[in-house]
């Protein structure tokens, strides 16, 4: 693969995956979807997406995947919607992000890979930056919300761990997502009677589903044999930056210096962990 093509489809996933933390703020901002709804809907919009895509690749119509994959994409997909309730782009992106690596970092440990050198220095740099940016203050996250996009991360990356060499990443993601839509309905039920919905809300949704979601991670698994692994986790530092600049452009969100200082350290600190890994 040409690498000019690798790069456009890396830079083009991941404006995707940002993608996702601007829509979710956009469609909450003045209150346009309820939570559940919005879950839903990005859930069903992403299942119909990759079926398609899938179809138009030859592959099998059956689903792969399985139920517990499923339960930790709907666990991540819910708990990101409920924290933008109260969050930022930039600040649910980048906790987000925090908690996907600190996840995998963690099973890593776990499992008896070790750290030395930079790669201890790195996650300290990175755990001083998650405290700062919570420590209670006026420019401070609300608990709430910061405590929902953590679980949506750590979700995130048990997905991402238990995905590794299940089979085809598309069609296993299809599965899952499929799959994912029976959760979601039990949310919206129970939670019928905060139903909200208007116009904007639902594009917001769908394009969060079908686009920056089922579109998004095709372009990515398109791209991902021709980048190196350290390549692959690297590139994804810029996701939470690309949120920051969305925010501030489209949705009019302030930068504070709090958010600045937490983002050089937590992004600098993984980059420093990956790199010398």
């Amino acid at each position: 693969m040409r690498q000019s093509r690798i790069f456009v489809l890396t830079l083009l996933a991941m404006l995707a995956f940002a993608g996702n933390s601007l829509l979710c703020r956009a469609a909450f901002s003045a209150g346009r979807i309820d939570a559940a709804s919005f879950t839903t809907i990005r859930i069903v919009a992403g299942a119909l997406a990759l079926w398609l895509i899938v179809r138009m690749r030859g592959g099998k119509a059956a689903p792969a995947g399985n139920w517990p994959s499923a339960l930790a994409l709907f666990v991540y997909a819910a708990a990101f919607s409920f924290a933008y309730l109260s969050l930022s782009a930039a600040t649910g992106a980048l906790l987000l992000f925090g908690a996907v690596q600190a996840t995998m970092i963690g099973v890593g440990l776990w499992r008896g890979e070790g750290l030395r050198g930079w790669q201890i220095v790195g996650l300290a740099c990175a755990l001083g930056g998650l405290i700062g940016l919570l420590l209670p203050g006026l420019s401070a996250p609300p608990l709430s919300g910061a405590a929902l996009m953590l679980a949506a991360g750590i979700a995130w990356g048990v997905y991402s761990l238990r995905g590794k060499g299940a089979g085809d990443p598309l069609r296993v993601t299809a599965g899952n997502f499929q799959r994912a839509v029976v959760f979601a309905a039990l949310l919206s039920l129970g939670l019928l009677s905060r139903l909200s919905l208007d116009g904007v809300g639902v594009a917001c949704a769908i394009a969060s589903g079908a686009l920056t979601s089922g579109v998004g991670y095709a372009i990515w698994y398109t791209a991902l044999p021709g980048l190196k692994a350290t390549s692959a986790a690297t590139v994804q530092l810029s996701v939470p930056i690309i949120a920051a600049g969305g925010g501030i452009l489209l949705l009019g969100e302030p930068p504070t210096l709090r958010l600045l200082l937490a983002s050089l350290a937590i992004l600098g600190g993984i980059a420093m962990v990956i790199r010398s890994r």
